[in-house]
């Protein structure tokens, strides 16, 4: 047989093993974001959501790509089990409907319903990187329903800087990758130190992931499988337009935390944040990126909660 023959062996075969290894990936992933969560009906539609944990009720916002799912994560990695957090899909995401014309303000109204459903009057409010718009304009347009607001790799304001242009694009190229399951599985499967540069960390923050960092770091990525059913969500945060100079009225108290290497959502957010908030403090880290959740996981766990705690008592 010839050595061509062979080769076209070999490729046939590899083929055939990656596309069984996929859709198992994907009946795995399709079955664990099937269960474990409610839908509650709005006047925004459905919205899923899972809760848990007892103690202060702490709203947890996921980013781009996420879920209930990654806000469930959020919550196991930030809060532990002193808390009762309440982890919705937003928009687009998973099994929450995406109304017409949806913004990040129809989305702060949604927590708003979802919380009178549950019976919840005041929650503390966690969001991560894309979640920080519509947690932000849920302080500001329903100021007596949260008791604190913390911010960790958050989008905040938007800019014409270089730099931001080219966060931009590596946003517009995770939203294209987002659209279809096969597209995001060979990236994270193949590509992974890739996906994860587009996703906001550069060699050296890869380089120095520690085992346990980079469990939580593979978690992340990988439980955003499937992507198609957070597709619509994606694209939404890549459009919508972000609070910006409106933030200035909230006054709930509020902690920012970000990397200042963070190449998707750039620290010059949690700048503004810091500086436009009444009152807001900021915690600066040099390293991490916008893994900042897993590199730097035990002081933003030891902040947040102190944070919370604080301003719950009150």
């Amino acid at each position: 047989m010839s050595a061509l023959r062979w080769t076209a062996l070999a490729l046939a075969a590899a083929l055939l093993f990656a596309g069984l290894v996929y859709w198992r990936d994907m009946a795995r992933a399709y079955a664990r974001v099937a269960t474990g969560s409610q839908v509650v009906v709005t006047d925004y539609g459905g919205i899923e959501f899972s809760e848990g944990g007892s103690g202060p009720a702490v709203l947890v916002v996921h980013g781009s790509g996420g879920g209930f799912d990654q806000g469930e994560l959020i919550a196991e990695a930030v809060l532990g089990d002193r808390f009762h957090w309440i982890a919705p899909s937003r928009f687009g995401y998973l099994r929450s409907s995406l109304p017409a014309g949806a913004s990040f303000d129809e989305q702060a109204h949604a927590y708003a319903q979802l919380l009178d459903r549950l019976g919840i009057q005041k929650v503390a409010v966690l969001a991560l990187s894309h979640g920080g718009p519509s947690a932000l304009l849920f302080a500001l347009l329903h100021p007596d329903r949260v008791s604190s607001l913390t911010l960790i790799s958050c989008g905040v304001a938007s800019s014409a800087s270089a730099s931001q242009a080219q966060a931009n694009k590596k946003g517009n190229a995770l939203t294209t990758v987002f659209k279809h399951d096969p597209l995001y599985w060979a990236a994270s499967t193949l590509l992974r130190p890739q996906l994860m540069g587009l996703m906001g960390a550069d060699d050296q923050v890869i380089a120095r992931l520690t085992p346990e960092q980079r469990a939580l770091v593979d978690r992340l990525i990988d439980d955003m499988n499937p992507v198609a059913p957070r597709s619509a969500g994606v694209a939404l945060d890549n459009r919508a337009e972000l609070p910006n100079q409106r933030i200035a009225a909230i006054r709930t108290p509020t902690l920012v935390l970000h990397a200042a290497d963070d190449t998707l959502q750039l620290f010059g957010n949690a700048e503004f944040a810091a500086a436009t908030i009444p009152g807001a403090r900021l915690l600066r880290f040099e390293s991490g990126g916008h893994l900042l959740i897993a590199v730097e996981q035990t002081a933003l766990r030891r902040a947040t909660q102190a944070f919370v705690l604080e301003h719950a008592e009150r």
